[in-house]
């Protein structure tokens, strides 16, 4: 993430990044303690829980810099001023794709708050992308992992 990219969040979605940043910084001293506890046992290169709390020092400190990035280029939305004739950040979108005629729903949610196994796609995603600004009864073009896909956007709810 450069230092100029916007990330979109709802106060919701702030919200909870800097619950799950709290919740790392409390961690963050028990895993110090314990690789100090490790460090104490004596030769270092054949510990392994010296090591596998070093990974997880690192992996955290990451976590906490990556919050720390989205929270210092966060950009809030207020959706109660969206648009409601089309998909923007905070509504839920029923679609079809052309290619094999599934119908899904996703809802478009910001930063902190997605969870694509319950159909919460962040705004920024590639989908959520194609789709941002169009209404219903309309088709965009998504440029998916897979490749491009047609998607006829059939219904918008704001819930």
């Amino acid at each position: 993430m450069s230092a100029n990219d916007a990330v979109p969040m709802t106060e919701e979605g702030m919200a909870r990044i800097k619950m799950e940043m709290a919740e790392l910084e409390r961690k963050r001293p028990q895993i110090k303690r314990a690789i100090e506890e490790a460090r104490e046992k004596g030769d270092l290169r054949e510990n392994a829980d010296y090591h596998a709390s070093r990974e997880e020092l690192a992996m955290l400190n990451a976590r906490i810099a990556q919050l720390n990035g989205m929270l210092a280029n966060a950009v809030i939305i207020d959706t109660s001023r969206a648009p409601k004739d089309k998909v923007v950040l905070g509504c839920t979108v029923t679609f079809t794709r052309q290619g094999d005629g599934k119908t899904l729903v996703r809802t478009i949610v910001g930063a902190g708050q997605a969870d694509p196994a319950s159909g919460r796609i962040l705004v920024t995603s590639p989908l959520a992308k194609a789709m941002v600004g169009h209404g219903p009864g309309e088709t965009v073009t998504a440029d998916l992992p897979g490749g491009s896909q047609n998607i006829h956007i059939d219904k918008i709810e704001f819930v």
